[in-house]
């Protein structure tokens, strides 16, 4: 019978979770600056099993990382403020942001493969030649 409240809180964390990130996505393009503070991008929220904290994972482009953060961080408070205005549960997590470096990398990769393909084919012409 546990096993099954954990899989129901578990589908209720991942779906809140969810939430969180689509309103607060939406909160951010319309109150955050992006001429300053570049396109911030939610990638992903970790919400703690009591609701009490999430983890809010972000992308930006067009601006440092530490600049987009410091953003961020100084509006958590009114963030939070506007998700208990919109959710409609009894514990809004606080909020704490971090840069997912995901994104940074998979360019990074993307770059390599192409590098390598195209040594790759020229490699490839000199042989057919």
């Amino acid at each position: 019978m546990t096993r099954h409240k954990q899989k129901v809180t578990g589908g209720r964390n991942v779906r809140l979770a969810d939430q969180i990130q689509k309103d607060l996505a939406h909160l951010i393009q319309r109150e955050i600056d992006t001429s300053r503070y570049g396109l911030i991008t939610l990638s992903g929220v970790d919400l703690s099993a009591d609701y009490a904290h999430a983890k809010v994972y972000f992308t930006v482009l067009g601006a440092e990382p530490s600049v987009a953060q410091k953003a961020l961080d100084e509006k958590a408070g009114w963030l939070h403020a506007q998700l208990f205005k919109l959710l409609h549960i009894h514990t809004v997590p606080t909020l704490r942001f971090y840069h997912d470096p995901q994104v940074e990398r998979g360019i990074e990769m993307s770059k390599l493969i192409d590098q390598a393909n195209s040594g790759q084919a020229a490699v490839d012409k000199e042989g057919i030649d």
